[in-house]
This record gives C-alpha cells, sequence and structure tokens, in this order.
C-alpha cells in the first residue's frame, strides 16, 4: 500500500518514514521501504547508483510515482552505521531506523514503537477530540515548544484527567486582533476578551460529553479572582456585578483563570482546565485538514465579516473560515446566538473531518494539524505539555461523536433592556441543564445514566437509617428561592419529626445544586434524610473525619431546590435546542 493511501507500507510505522527536505525546509514522508535506491511506494523502481532517494509531501508538493504526475527529488540521506538520520526541528536529530545486513528496515518491536507514537489532538474543541500520530523525538521537541502556557494556581483538579471522575475544559476564544491578516476583525482596541466559549464536560466513564456554549453577551457577576500580570507578578482583581460575561477575560487585567471563576459561580461546575485561542487557530487548522464542509440554507454575502457563500454544502478554509465562525449578520437574526450556532455546525464538522480516513491515514495532514494545533493552543500550565495534552487526547479519543452533544446555555432577553441587546439566565431551562451536568446524565443517554444514578442512590442509600429523632443538621439556603432555609426546617420539624433542625439562614455564596455533608459516622443520618427529601446520590458528600460531640450535618439547598417536600433529582429529559457532532445540518 503506498504512502498516498495510508502512510506506511510493509506495517513500517509512520513515525520512521519523516525526513527533512533540504530544497524545501519541510518535513516529508519517506517513500523508500527496501534497501539500495528502490523505491516502493508506487510499485516503480528508481533508478540504482542514482545517488538520490524520493520523499512525499502531500497536498502542496509533488508526489514522486504517483500517476500523472512528475517526479519531485530530494537529497540523498547518508548512512552512517547501518542508520539513516535527518535533522528534525531546532537543530534536533531526528530518530533513525534500524536495518538489517541487506538495508532493508526492520519491524519495530512493539516498546519501541510505543516510544515513538505521539497521539496529539487536533486543537480547543473540535480541536481537542481527535487522536493522531506523528512521531519523532524531534517532532515531539518541535510540537513541544510551540505551546504557550498560563499559570492558574490551584483551580481545577490538576488529576483530573487519570482521576475516576467527570472532567470539565473550558475553550476560550478571544477577540484579540494577532496574526498576519487579523487587523480587520474583531474589536480593534480589544485586549482580548472572551469572545466564544464552550464548556466541555466529559463523562466520568468517558463515554459522552455535553459542549454548552456561554453566550458573550450574558450579564452575569464576575467574582474577586486571582490574576496573573504579564511581568509575573499576581494581582487580585475585585469582583464586578452583572457585566457582560465576555469581560470576565481581559478586561481590568483578568487572566484565564478568572474566566473560569465565572464559570464555576455560573454553573456550579468546577472547571479543571482552559485551552485558548485566537482568530488564527481556525484559519490554520481548518486549512490543515483540508477544509471543513459546512451547509447554509440560504446563500449569503455579508460585508462585516466578508462571508460569500452559496446556498447549500461548501467546504471552507482560512479566512472563510473564519468569517463563518464569525459571522452574525448571515443569519435570521443577526444575534450571537445564531452565530452560536453556526459555530457548533463547524465545531462537528472539523470533528468529523479530523476523525475521517482522508486525516488519519495521511502523515503530512496529521503533521500539518499537530504543528497548527500547537501553535494555536494557550493552554493552563498543567497541561502544558505535549506529554499531558497526550493523556488528555487518549481520554478523549474514547468517545463516540454520536454522543457528543451541543447546546447553548439556555437564556431569556434582559429583561431590564427596552431594546434587549443582551441576555440573561433562564431561570427555567437552564438549572435544569446545569442539573443533569452536575450529576453527570448524559444528554443523549439519559435512561441508562439515569439508571446508574439510581442505582447508585440505591446503593448510597442501603443501610441502617436513624430515627428521625436523631438526625442533626443544620440548613443554609444558597438557592434563589427566599425562605428556603426555613421553610425547610418547619417542613422537618413539623412532617418529618427532625427537631435538631436548625436554620442557619444564608450559605456563604450561591450554589447551584443541593448537597448534603456528612461525617463517616453520620452514615445513617445521611441515608434517613436523604430518604425523606429525595435527594440524588450526586447530592451526598462524605468526608474523612468523624463528627464529634453535637457537630451537625450540613444541607445547602442549591438553585435545584423547588421547595420542601418536593424530590430533589435531575430531569428525565430537557426540552432546548440540541445538536449532535455526528450529524450535518444546515445553518438556518
Amino acid at each position: 500500500m503506498d504512502a498516498q493511501g495510508r502512510g506506511r507500507a510493509d506495517d513500517i510505522d509512520p513515525a520512521d518514514q519523516w525526513v527533512l527536505n533540504p530544497d524545501t525546509g519541510d518535513y516529508e514522508l519517506r517513500l523508500n521501504q527496501s534497501g539500495g535506491d528502490s523505491g516502493r511506494a508506487s510499485g516503480r523502481s528508481a533508478p540504482r547508483g542514482s545517488g538520490r532517494r524520493g520523499a512525499a509531501r502531500e497536498g502542496g508538493g509533488e508526489r514522486p510515482g504517483a500517476a500523472g504526475e512528475g517526479s519531485r527529488r530530494g537529497r540523498e540521506v547518508p548512512r552512517q552505521g547501518g542508520r539513516r538520520s535527518a535533522s528534525g526541528p531546532r537543530g534536533k536529530e531526528a530518530p533513525a531506523a534500524a536495518e538489517n545486513s541487506t538495508g532493508r528496515r526492520k519491524r519495530k518491536a512493539p516498546k519501541a514503537r510505543r516510544k515513538k507514537a505521539l497521539l496529539w489532538t487536533g486543537g480547543v474543541m473540535a480541536f481537542l477530540l481527535v487522536g493522531v500520530s506523528v512521531g519523532g523525538y524531534a517532532l515531539y521537541q518541535h510540537f513541544n515548544g510551540n505551546l504557550n502556557t498560563v499559570d492558574i494556581g490551584d483551580r481545577g483538579n490538576k488529576d483530573v484527567i487519570t482521576a475516576n471522575a467527570p472532567m470539565n475544559i473550558l475553550i476560550i476564544g478571544t477577540d484579540k486582533r494577532t496574526g498576519k491578516g487579523n487587523e480587520g476583525y474583531g474589536d480593534k482596541g480589544s485586549v482580548g476578551h472572551a469572545d466564544t466559549n464552550i464548556l466541555f464536560h466529559v463523562s466520568k466513564d468517558r463515554t459522552n460529553a455535553t459542549a454548552v456554549s456561554i453566550p458573550r453577551d450574558l450579564m452575569t457577576d464576575i467574582p474577586e479572582c486571582r490574576s496573573k500580570q504579564p511581568d509575573g507578578s499576581e494581582k487580585t482583581i475585585p469582583g464586578t456585578d452583572y457585566v457582560r460575561f465576555n469581560t470576565s477575560l481581559g478586561q481590568d487585567g483578568r487572566d484565564p483563570g478568572c474566566t473560569m471563576d465565572t464559570v464555576k459561580k455560573l454553573t456550579g461546575l468546577t472547571v479543571d482546565h482552559f485551552m485558548m485561542v485566537d482568530f488564527n487557530a481556525v484559519k490554520t487548522l481548518s486549512t490543515a485538514v483540508g477544509g471543513v464542509k459546512i451547509c447554509l440554507a440560504h446563500a449569503v454575502k455579508d460585508e462585516k465579516s466578508h462571508l460569500d457563500l452559496p446556498a447549500g454544502p461548501s467546504t471552507i478554509e482560512g479566512e472563510q473560515a473564519l468569517a463563518f465562525v464569525r459571522t452574525r449578520h448571515a443569519y435570521a437574526n443577526g444575534s450571537d446566538l445564531d452565530r452560536i450556532k453556526g459555530q457548533q455546525q463547524f465545531i462537528g464538522s472539523m470533528i468529523r473531518q479530523m476523525k475521517s480516513d482522508d486525516t488519519l491515514t495521511s502523515p503530512t495532514k496529521l503533521y500539518k494539524l499537530a504543528d497548527s494545533a500547537t501553535k494555536a493552543l494557550t493552554v493552563d500550565s498543567a497541561i502544558g505539555s505535549v506529554p499531558k495534552l497526550t493523556s488528555l487526547a487518549k481520554e478523549l479519543t474514547k468517545i463516540d461523536t454520536k454522543n457528543i452533544t451541543f447546546v447553548t446555555l439556555p437564556v431569556i432577553d434582559n429583561p431590564a433592556e427596552p431594546t434587549p441587546i443582551t441576555v440573561v439566565v433562564d431561570p427555567v431551562k437552564a438549572p435544569q441543564l446545569l442539573s443533569m451536568m452536575q450529576d453527570d446524565t448524559s444528554l443523549t443517554e439519559v435512561a441508562a445514566q439515569k439508571k446508574a444514578a439510581k442505582s447508585k442512590q440505591d446503593a448510597l442509600l442501603k443501610g441502617t437509617k436513624a430515627a428521625a429523632a436523631d438526625v442533626r443538621v443544620d440548613v443554609y439556603n444558597g438557592g434563589d428561592l427566599g425562605g428556603a432555609a426555613q421553610q425547610t426546617v418547619t417542613w422537618l420539624q413539623n412532617d418529618k419529626g427532625v427537631p435538631k433542625s436548625t436554620n442557619k439562614a444564608n450559605a456563604p455564596e450561591k450554589a447551584a445544586r443541593t448537597t448534603l455533608e456528612y461525617a463517616p459516622n453520620q452514615a445513617d443520618q445521611a441515608r434517613a434524610l436523604a430518604a425523606m427529601m429525595g435527594l440524588p446520590g450526586s447530592a451526598l458528600k462524605k468526608g474523612t473525619t468523624d463528627a464529634e460531640g453535637l457537630q451537625a450535618m450540613v444541607l445547602t439547598l442549591g438553585r435545584d431546590f423547588k421547595g420542601a417536600g418536593t424530590p430533589i433529582t435531575g430531569p428525565a429529559k430537557i426540552d432546548i435546542p440540541k445538536a449532535s457532532a455526528d450529524k450535518a445540518e444546515c445553518a438556518k
């Protein structure tokens, strides 16, 4: 099989076939798989004694030995001690492939091949979701050197990638005008605001994911945060109430850690890592995969974004790809919410393209994709290396595209504006969605997930329950329902016979979900209270040390609390628009 078809021949690792073409300065695919000067990639032989070897390039160069194409010769790669060597990026030596006495390569031992395989993701979001292999130590070092990092301190779970736990990654697209050709986009004086925001929730079992777009024009509270400044110093930035979400980055010196804090306050979900890109990412990554297929319900000619496409399917890359994800005026309402739908279509299509044989079997495309992705990324320092991102990629590639669901955080027009420009959180549907995510419930496998959650709850509640009179609990109100703590205490005391319940008024901060914190020696009390209130298993938080004396359990009522006596369980389904990564839809 030739390099065009699969990027390998005779089961030789594609990582062993990369060589530097001195004429172009690019890494290319070595087609010769046998000794001497014979070329096997196309089934044709190179002239003996020519002293030259073929090198293939895909997409942009000529391919030796390919039907209907001219020949392009590379310089001889000298042999030394039975090895071939080539200088890698940054002057480092690429790994050489061992040969036997006849000059024919030996198949690599599995251990050696594992060492050389560099599983990498294609970038942010869509860029995140594909594991591809390019190899060689020099390339590894090259990609590692491409990455930019930001220290976010102790935010998030640094071990979440390998932990047996759900994972939340915040994807941020900024409107900063960096990079060639981007002067005409975005806010001319922008320091880089959070223009596009997607919270990517990966389930504990890594079988599904929910990608929630957060509108940039959402009015919300930005909490006080610690931010790393360009000079390396750390600054504490005061919180700001009721402002646009996009100002959580850039404004007043806020870094991505501040955006992570804002998302946590808004959703109740701890953000473990962030990945950030600017305009160039869309242009370079869409080009690296050979274009992204999209569809428009009607022809578009938008002077503001410079998008000019016919109705129906198109394949876009570079400037047109950027124009597509930035356009608002191409859609019926001309709003940021419509633009989000277009971005979701683009990302879903890019995922499919990256997982297609056209990409995964092309070493040249894989190199370009990995190079573009690493150059495009700014990540938190906890994942700021190729080994860490490789580990992340391995987890994400377990997810079937049909189980990746795109949604937008439910919002409504801002009632405080006569002519609404901004939006606010939908008080009914948003808590439902966030509750499902907090319970790690998939939007694509709700029945199975609910069954698993019920099994977990049954297991937690199985066992001895304390008598109601022996249950001791302090109740805090962290939700939006006024007087909820007193309402609950009254209900517990009068209807359930729990006299040792105490109203502790408002919680220190708002909570999206209701939780019951208890000590190991209070498990029987926790089971009793959970049964009374209909708490889901995910609400029970067991501590590590036993309670002493009259220490009470702590019940914090969240936004999911609807009233005393109403069971607190996540909805079996939610009525909001959804899109799947494995389906193509036309933007309207």
